[in-house]
Parts: structure tokens; C-alpha cells; sequence
């Protein structure tokens, strides 16, 4: 039995980082983002699918071939364990094992106190070119990436807040949420190697929760790879311990 947060959590990933192009097909969403990162490149499901498997991978392999990308498919945990295997039959390729985790605001806002708080945390409901730049700076985005990355970012449509903590005029922190039935969605959680360890992802976090408190929500949820076990410490420290369900992406071979 899955959690009554599993779909809304599944459609705020989708509208936090929404593809570029897209198309809906027997209950998939094909995702269309000139290669930048496979969440915007995959397919992924917008419900139970209960339709005929080998005409949306028919379907997918002639569309995605046709912008010159791989298919890449997104199989969330809770789904029948035959797509998986249908994929496995065809030799597409497992990678990118992913946790979709949630957590209540109110530990979120808390955790940055001892941290010095949220007051030096600024909020912006758009991202502006300096909050793009530093994004660029902190993640080290090629410009190919980074340009597809603001077309992305500024398509948002829901309602967002971008934030940015400074050490001596510089960026450190850097993250921003959308909100979405009820649940706060962290995306591009990122902080300058040279500032870990300080606590500044907690005071950006938490004064997005702070964000979200003030318009009525009460949960948190963002993707962290299953390989990555500093960011898991991270989220698993502020409150963020209930794993909702995994993702894993299959690739179409060659």
C-alpha cells in the first residue's frame, strides 16, 4: 500500500523542475530537455499505467531517437514489478537508484537556530540573474547545462520562493521550493565546498519551510540519490526521515 503522499509528492518533483517539452501518452509523461539531467529526459508514469507497455516504449524510443536522445525510462518503486522486468528484457540498464523522502515543516524551521537562524537568508519569488549565476557557480554548470537549467528554473509555474545565504558578499547556500497540494518541494539544494559543514543548508532550507509555514503548508519533500550520503545526513537531520517510496531509471541500451 503506497502513502497518500506518494502521487502529490510524484507531481511536485515534476512541477519543481519541469521539462522544457513534453508529452503525455497512455498515462506517461515523456520528458523533453535537449539532455540536461534525466529527470527532464525520461519517462515517467502520471498514474498506475494499465495500458500496452510495449507501444509506450515503441512510442518513446522513436520520439526520444528523433531529438537525438537516449530513452530513459523512470520506474517509481510502487509500480508492477512487470514493467521493470519487461525493461530488463529488452537490455535497458538500471542506474541513478533515488529516494523520494517527506518530513513536517516545523523541525525544518527549528534545526536553524543554533545555526544563527534564517535573518541572513534571502527569498526571491523569482530566480534573478544573480541567484542563476551563483547556481551556476556552485553546481559547475558547463554553459550548455546552465542554459537549459534557466529556461527550466524560470518555467516554473506554481508558487516558489528562491533562496541564497552570503558569507562576505559571496554566495554559500543556495536552494529553492515550490509549493504543491499541501507539500514543500526542495529542489537544487547546493553549498559552496568551501562553507560545508557550517549549517548553512539548514538556514536556507529552513527559511524555505518558513516560506511555505507562512502560506499554509505543513510537509516537505524533495529526491536525494540513494548513493548520497551526506545530503541523506543532511535531510535526515532537519526531520526528513520518512521514505516514501525509491525511483530508479532504466536506459535504453546503445
Amino acid at each position: 500500500m503506497i502513502s497518500s503522499s506518494t502521487w502529490p509528492a510524484e507531481e511536485a518533483a515534476i512541477n519543481g523542475f519541469p521539462p522544457l517539452r513534453k508529452i503525455v501518452f497512455d498515462g506517461w509523461l515523456l520528458r523533453f530537455s535537449e539532455g540536461v539531467r534525466r529527470t527532464a529526459n525520461s519517462v515517467t508514469p502520471l498514474r498506475e499505467p494499465d495500458g500496452n507497455l510495449d507501444e509506450v516504449i515503441a512510442a518513446a524510443e522513436t520520439l526520444y531517437r528523433l531529438q537525438g536522445l537516449p530513452t530513459i525510462f523512470r520506474i517509481p518503486s510502487f509500480l508492477d514489478p512487470a514493467i521493470d522486468t519487461r525493461l530488463a528484457a529488452r537490455d535497458y540498464t538500471e542506474e541513478g537508484e533515488s529516494c523520494i523522502i517527506e518530513g513536517p515543516l516545523d523541525p525544518i524551521v527549528a534545526c536553524a537556530l543554533p545555526f544563527g537562524g534564517i535573518d541572513a537568508v534571502t527569498l526571491s519569488p523569482n530566480p534573478t540573474a544573480e541567484w542563476l549565476a551563483a547556481m551556476a557557480r556552485l553546481q559547475s554548470q558547463k554553459p550548455e547545462f546552465h542554459e537549459v537549467y534557466r529556461r527550466i528554473v524560470k518555467s516554473v509555474v506554481l508558487p516558489a520562493a528562491f533562496a541564497e545565504l552570503s558569507v562576505g558578499g559571496e554566495p554559500a547556500a543556495l536552494a529553492y521550493g515550490i509549493i504543491h497540494r499541501g507539500l514543500l518541494c526542495f529542489e537544487s539544494v547546493v553549498t559552496d565546498a568551501r562553507h560545508r559543514r557550517k549549517g548553512y543548508s539548514r538556514r536556507v532550507l529552513a527559511a524555505l519551510a518558513s516560506w511555505a509555514k507562512e502560506n499554509g503548508e505543513t510537509m516537505a519533500t524533495l529526491q536525494v540519490e540513494a548513493s548520497n550520503t551526506p545530503g541523506r545526513a543532511l535531510y535526515h537531520s532537519i526531520g526528513m526521515t520518512t521514505e516514501l517510496h525509491r525511483y530508479h531509471y532504466r536506459r535504453q541500451p546503445g
